[in-house]
């Protein structure tokens, strides 16, 4: 009966203080230079959105339409094929570059997903020009919530009963703590 009262005041305090909060879940940006010279933009009157900017690999121009996101190629305005490997490398380190000590190095990459010697994931999106980034920390805090909202399983059906068995005995606990406490 005390087990989901102790896992959620122990979580909760842990929420309350939130200790490694800011690096686990920490904005990663692609970094970004200064244009050379400004490109006359002759958009397509299909795009919603038109972002323009350089990065360590060169100019990129990020377009959304009502289908979402493209990353087009400034002077032919066809698709920009996504970066090789050694590209990757580069534009993730680049952006790394902000936080070393908690990005360190790239041990190794597999698709868009680059995984650093200091157990990082970061995850770029070439249509938006984006990173994502996951560590241990993230991972822990994630299993901590699942603890604190009894999503004990992973199961759906079988979290929503112990779930359900979870909030009526601490109401249980609590309405027999109140009982002792008036019989005073």
């Amino acid at each position: 009966m005390l087990l989901p009262f102790a896992g959620w005041a122990v979580t909760g305090a842990i929420f309350f203080i939130k200790p490694g909060y800011g690096s686990a879940y920490e904005a990663l940006t692609i970094k970004t230079y200064a244009l050379d010279k400004p490109i006359a933009v002759n958009h397509d009157p299909a795009w919603l959105e038109v972002r323009y900017l350089k990065t360590i690999l060169g100019e990129h121009l990020l377009v959304r339409t009502p289908d979402g996101w493209q990353h087009l190629d400034p002077i032919s305005r066809s698709a920009k094929p996504a970066p090789a490997e050694s590209e990757l490398r580069v534009l993730l380190s680049d952006a790394f570059a902000a936080n070393p000590s908690r990005y360190g190095r790239i041990v190794s990459v597999e698709g868009p997903v680059a995984t650093t010697d200091t157990g990082v994931r970061a995850t770029l999106s070439w249509n938006r020009l984006t990173v994502s980034q996951r560590g241990r920390d993230t991972d822990r805090i994630d299993t901590l919530y699942k603890i604190h909202y009894l999503q004990w399983t992973g199961v759906s059906g079988i979290d929503k009963v112990a779930g359900a068995v979870g909030l009526v005995s601490i109401l249980l606990l609590s309405g027999l703590g109140l009982r002792l406490f008036l019989r005073r």
